[in-house]
């Protein structure tokens, strides 16, 4: 009776978190660790909506009217950003944990065509952002699971289930559904509309390509980041000058601005950060939960911008969002149970060998993603 009684108190401290040990053994209680992840979470959501505000803000800028170049300066502020990183991971290596990366011609080669991808996917994001404003950017550029699955089967011969290609028949559904209460409502934008089909597109072929050029860069998605960050702004300096956006830069008013250049920055430090607060919530939760958080991420940023622009939207206009929102977390719910059923049909080794490798493959397309994609 007495050990019975001693268990049963035991059970219930360890369920109100007083004595709770993690996974990892580190004896740390249930509150902290919910604490932790909440707090990793708030992060995320903080970085990724201000972003996507501060670019919208930026690209929204008449006077200046130069979507290349604001890619282009943020870009390069990756690029230094990385650079500063490494300088301080090896000052203080017990704080920062940052590759230390020396610019290789021959791997920056074997990078550019996912650079090419990414220059494209970032332009043509910014570019929809910049048309359709923030309330329906979550709409406009909501195809990219759609494209995945396209691009999936047309490249690698991957086939979907059906459950699966229902999920994308509903994201499809209220896409166009979207399109049309915009257009009902009179502030459809066919180009910004176009931009985020392309965008959707060439976001799914940027995965791909992450995942044939990670070898190259060992597997590291830092120093991806960093050579793919140096060719993009490489291969952003002609597109400027065809596109004649020299002469509006010169011709800006504001261009010696503090406030002009410090929200510039600004814009591409959260460019950098969306990639460590991505990887720092599939770490402390798991990819599964990460899209979750990304498409309640995605809801709650379509209702500031309505709210903070006085937006009236119809009931069609909102079950559009919906929609689009339902298919994406149903999507993810079915891979994820379909991935699971795969691995349980494999030995245990290579059950935990393939668990690492979806976990840095999800890493690199969301990073890919927000750092020039989903939330850019």
């Amino acid at each position: 009776m007495m050990n019975r009684a001693q268990l049963k108190r035991s059970s219930i401290l360890r369920m109100a978190g007083v004595e709770m040990v993690d996974r990892d053994g580190n004896g740390e209680t249930f509150f902290l660790r919910a604490a932790r992840i909440a707090a990793v979470v708030a992060m995320y959501w903080f970085v990724s909506i201000t972003m996507v505000f501060l670019n919208n803000h930026l690209l929204d800028n008449r006077d200046l009217n130069a979507p290349l170049f604001v890619t282009f300066y943020q870009c390069v502020v990756t690029v230094v950003l990385c650079w500063l990183m490494q300088l301080f991971s090896a000052a203080c290596p017990q704080l920062i944990d940052f590759p230390s990366v020396k610019f290789d011609l021959k791997t920056s080669r074997e990078v550019l065509p996912l650079s090419v991808v990414f220059i494209s996917m970032i332009s043509f994001n910014n570019l929809c952002l910049k048309q359709v404003g923030v309330a329906f950017y979550t709409v406009g550029r909501s195809l990219s699971t759609v494209f995945n699955v396209l691009l999936s089967y047309a490249i690698l011969k991957q086939t979907t289930s059906s459950k699966a290609i229902l999920c994308c028949g509903i994201i499809i559904g209220g896409f166009w559904l979207g399109v049309d209460q915009e257009g009902t409502a009179g502030s459809l934008s066919w180009s910004g509309v176009f931009f985020g089909v392309i965008a959707s597109a060439c976001v799914s072929l940027n995965a791909i390509f992450t995942k044939k050029v990670m070898p190259a860069v060992d597997g590291n998605i830092w120093k991806l980041s960093y050579y793919n960050n140096i060719n993009a702004s490489i291969l952003f300096l002609p597109l400027i000058l065809v596109f004649g956006e020299v002469e509006r830069i010169i011709n800006y008013s504001h261009l010696m601005d503090l406030w002009f250049w410090g929200m510039m920055t600004l814009g591409g430090a959260f460019g950098f950060a969306i990639g460590y607060v991505t990887g720092l919530q599939i770490k402390f939760t798991s990819p599964l939960t990460h899209n979750v958080s990304g498409t309640a991420k995605a809801c709650a940023q379509t209702v500031i911008a309505v709210v903070y622009n006085y937006h009236s939207k119809s009931f069609l206009w909102w079950t559009s969002n919906m929609l689009v929102l339902g298919g994406s977390s149903a999507y993810t719910w079915v891979k994820s149970r379909e991935m699971k059923k795969m691995s349980s049909k494999q030995p245990q080794d290579s059950t935990k060998e393939k668990l690492f490798g979806d976990r840095g493959n999800v890493g690199c397309q969301q990073d890919a993603e927000a750092s020039g994609g989903q939330d850019r």
